[in-house]
């Protein structure tokens, strides 16, 4: 039996993608050995299972949310909010500790959001969906805020869309992975973007292509946690008024 389905079917998680969060952390021992793999075969026998559970939310995303809305002093409370490639949660979960009134969660894939926040009756949740193809038929009020997360895609290309979906004084907050903004150039081993240079052109990126659809990249942070593939991210602030981060304001705050 795999190690995460061993937990969850045991009780020692409250998920199965909550089991693979503990053991992609470290945060598990069974027999005294720490687990470092969730397809681990474990025998379906008693063992001894010791858990570190320090984790406030059910992925790490949500630290690096709560990193943000901190930084950019963002008020959820009662707000309409949609989050744009959702998978486990993690930004969901932070959205809801904080308040928010609803969440539509989107994602492209199928039975990753952790059981817990699918069940909250603020979630409604919505798989396999493309969100290049975000509209206002999943969300008929709007969104007082976005919060995004993708992967395998610019979020270039789906920034215009965002745009669609937010209220008038909508915000959105999105992760900035470099290693899906730079080109396969900027790309060394193990998919981690190295040059700072690199990054800095990612974010620009980011951050004009926000601008020319009417979201201004206001704010920017480092994310206080690597990436799963360790790979330095950022999480940057856009508003639909307000001044425009300048480059040199840009490369003072990702410290380069």
């Amino acid at each position: 039996m795999r190690a995460d389905i061993y937990l969850f079917s045991n009780g020692f998680a409250k998920s199965r993608s909550h089991a693979k969060n503990l053991i992609d952390e470290g945060s598990v021992k069974i027999d005294g050995k720490v687990i470092d793999k969730p397809s681990l075969d474990i025998l379906e026998t008693e063992h001894r299972v010791e858990i570190t559970d320090t984790q406030k939310y059910v992925s790490r995303g949500g630290l690096k949310l709560e990193a943000a809305l901190d930084a950019f002093a963002v008020n959820v409370d009662g707000m309409r909010a949609i989050d744009i490639g959702a998978s486990t949660g993690g930004f969901t979960d932070c959205l809801l500790q904080r308040g928010v009134k609803s969440v539509v969660c989107v994602d492209s894939g199928i039975g990753q959001l952790d059981t817990r926040i699918a069940s909250d009756e603020r979630v409604k949740n919505i798989e396999k969906y493309n969100a290049r193809e975000l509209s206002r038929d999943i969300i008929s009020d709007g969104a007082d805020i976005a919060v995004m997360d993708v992967s395998f895609i610019s979020q270039t290309l789906i920034l215009p869309r965002v745009k669609d979906v937010l209220t008038e004084n909508g915000c959105l907050i999105s992760l900035i992975k470099p290693q899906f903004e730079a080109g396969r150039a900027a790309i060394g081993k193990g998919g981690i973007v190295k040059d700072k240079k690199d990054r800095l052109a990612s974010i620009l990126r980011v951050r004009d292509s926000g601008a020319s659809v009417g979201l201004y990249m206001t704010g920017l942070i480092i994310s206080p946690i690597t990436g799963g593939d360790g790979n330095v991210e950022f999480l940057g602030y856009f508003k639909q008024d307000g001044s425009i981060l300048s480059e040199e304001q840009i490369k003072k705050l990702i410290k380069q």
